[in-house]
């Protein structure tokens, strides 16, 4: 069985709107509150509680305060402990890795966006032009495409410019794949090119952050100069985050295009595995803000979600000496980043680095998967 996602806007009234508020603000002291007991549970009696131990404190929490918990669903609430839970979980697994840790942490007031039914039926479920919600009513949605499989869980989030949507996930079986003609490519992400495809197409960055650069900082600064607390500043944040949400907005629309255009043209497709956070590390912070607006691993995420359905294979490669190897014989060519020729002094080859990049990112894909004859390229 395969989960796939609806995303909706919803267009509650006043009333909603404050109920809905209300809940996320619930929520939000349900997580303190599970996060605070497994805490102290630990430092105090070094007792480690899980899932299953607190969501038994719901019932007691209920009958000390029942005013405000018993307006939300009580799978709502279930919900919240679990993200607790699984924040926990995450927090051990990156402790075993080894990696920067980052214990769970409180939420402060309006830091917690989202909600979510667990479970269809009496707690959501989506009639003409709306979608009831338990506790909350009948909401206006904008469905804008049919919703296809078993509806199993609703997340209701709100956005930082105040703007509210549902994302329902739903059960379907999985479509036999159709039958394509073979089409392979190897593509090379970059800060100077978004992209370079191993046939030697070029793809230039849209850079959207950079475009509205200027209007973001005017806007933030005239945010730092307003008085904390008051409506002005609260009217300032909102400006501040509906440019972000253009800037996001926009570079989702490039990436989905992008990545519908490759999946339609291509059924092998290979890109480097890219560990981002590391690169960005390295880097200063104007190639950083460069590389965070190339959306590299939103672009490599849609194009692997859409090739499932489009009947195409996307792999990751190495990205080990893909831009030294000699994508002709193999010598590997040492290149500083102002170098943007390739040049074998073995074989004579002469082409774009970025481009020769992009052909050894094909080889080594081809190479990952071993079963597609390279007759075939």
């Amino acid at each position: 069985m395969l989960l796939k996602a609806y995303k909706f806007r919803i267009y509650p009234t006043h009333a909603q709107e404050t109920t809905l508020n209300q809940t996320l603000e619930t929520c939000r002291r349900v997580y303190n509150r599970t996060l605070a007991l497994r805490k102290d549970a630990y430092e105090q009696e070094r007792k480690t509680l899980g899932f299953y131990d607190t969501e038994k404190y719901l019932i007691i929490w209920k009958k000390e305060d029942p005013t405000y918990l018993s307006k939300v669903h009580s799978q709502v609430l279930q919900n919240v402990q679990m993200r607790v839970d699984l924040a926990f979980k995450a927090f051990f697994r990156r402790v075993k890795q080894g990696e920067n840790p980052g214990y769970p942490r409180f939420k402060g007031y309006s830091r917690y966006d989202s909600f979510t039914y667990p479970q269809a039926g009496s707690a959501f479920r989506i009639t003409s032009g709306f979608i009831k919600l338990s506790k909350i009513g009948d909401v206006k949605i904008k469905q804008h495409r049919a919703i296809e499989g078993k509806q199993k869980t609703c997340t209701v989030s709100k956005t930082a410019t105040g703007k509210w949507f549902v994302s329902i996930v739903c059960e379907q079986e999985p479509k036999p794949k159709p039958e394509r003609e073979f089409k392979a490519v190897g593509i090379d992400l970059g800060v100077k090119n978004l992209a370079v495809l191993s046939n030697g197409e070029v793809i230039k960055p849209p850079r959207f952050y950079m475009e509205e650069e200027k209007e973001l900082a005017k806007a933030q600064r005239k945010l730092s100069a307003t008085k904390k607390g008051t409506e002005l500043r609260n009217k300032r944040r909102k400006v501040v985050a509906h440019i972000y949400e253009r800037i996001k907005n926009k570079r989702k629309d490039f990436c989905d295009k992008l990545s519908l255009s490759l999946v339609q043209n291509y059924s092998f497709i290979a890109f480097e595995n890219l560990k981002i956070q590391n690169m960005v590390q390295e880097k200063d912070c104007y190639i950083a803000k460069h590389i965070y607006d190339a959306a590299w691993n939103q672009l490599i995420s849609m194009t692997t979600y859409k090739a499932e359905d489009a009947g195409s294979v996307v792999v990751l490669v190495n990205p080990y000496n893909t831009t030294k190897m000699c994508s002709q014989c193999g010598t590997i060519v040492h290149k500083t980043l102002s170098n943007r020729v390739h040049d074998c002094p073995v074989c004579g080859l002469k082409i774009d680095r970025d481009h020769n990049a992009a052909i050894n990112i094909l080889r080594l894909g081809m190479q990952s998967v071993g079963s597609i004859p390279k007759s075939r390229l």
